[in-house]
């Protein structure tokens, strides 16, 4: 196969095969490759159908090609045996990069809830910065849109819920994972964010001690006790202790 044109432009790009073993995963790339039902099912599908969507690439300066969106196909192919996927090369820069990594991913039927809250920090921060770069660019009586607007149009979510989902970026990683497991719901959750690192812990102790999961309103009282400056273990334990009927989830806790 000839070696493709990397100088190529968006309106000369096109279909071409390149092995798999030239191929990268994006450094930024946030969302998780599962050898899952959705895995299986996709290997099937290519082994019945081949790949039918390319995989998007851009080039990287040691003759390699960086994966924006395709790394769950790369892989089932590469369990099929495959040596060599399609892709349409574009030449991106970082940023648009991480857009179109993120809004290729975004769409998918399941995403976790950390998946999410990264995937839209990321783009929010991405936006912020095109943003800045464009202000000598732009009619400064023109109002601009914010970026959580633009996500919000984009994604389905409200700019609120998007904000929401950001937040969830400050819990530490064992309380997002109980996130993700669905022990703690998503509103409590965003209540949690809120408190600091040392806080989060001191609470998965309380959470333990009591063997519950916090319910929105336990969550908001002690968000506002944090706020107060008057949070402590003993207060938590006393709160994750009460037995409140449908409030409140009682759980087994293993030691970890």
């Amino acid at each position: 196969m000839a070696e493709p044109n990397r100088q190529s432009g968006e309106n000369e790009e096109r279909i071409i095969e390149i092995e798999i073993e030239r191929l990268r995963p994006f450094k930024e790339h946030l969302f998780q490759v599962k050898d899952d039902k959705e895995m299986f099912l996709l290997q099937e599908s290519i082994e019945k159908y081949s790949i039918l969507n390319p995989l998007i690439v851009r080039p990287v300066p040691d003759g390699y090609y960086e994966i924006i969106s395709g790394h769950r196909r790369k892989h089932a192919a590469e369990k099929l045996g495959y040596r060599k996927v399609p892709v349409i090369i574009r030449v991106l820069s970082e940023d648009d990069s991480i857009l179109s990594m993120v809004d290729s991913n975004l769409h998918r039927e399941r995403i976790s809830y950390s998946e999410k809250a990264f995937a839209y920090k990321l783009k929010n921060d991405v936006l912020k910065r095109k943003s800045g770069r464009k202000k000598s660019q732009v009619d400064h009586k023109k109002p601009r849109k914010r970026s959580i607007d633009i996500i919000s149009e984009n994604c389905g979510d409200s700019p609120k819920q998007v904000q929401r989902y950001i937040s969830l970026t400050k819990l530490i990683p064992e309380m997002l994972q109980k996130l993700d497991d669905e022990i703690i719901s998503f509103c409590p959750a965003v209540e949690i964010a809120a408190l600091k690192e040392n806080e989060q812990r001191e609470l998965l102790k309380a959470m333990d001690y009591a063997q519950a999961i916090p319910s929105l309103s336990q969550a908001q009282r002690i968000k506002q006790l944090s706020k107060e400056k008057q949070l402590s273990l003993e207060k938590m334990e006393e709160i994750m202790c009460e037995v409140k009927k449908g409030e409140i989830t009682r759980v087994a806790f293993t030691n970890e």
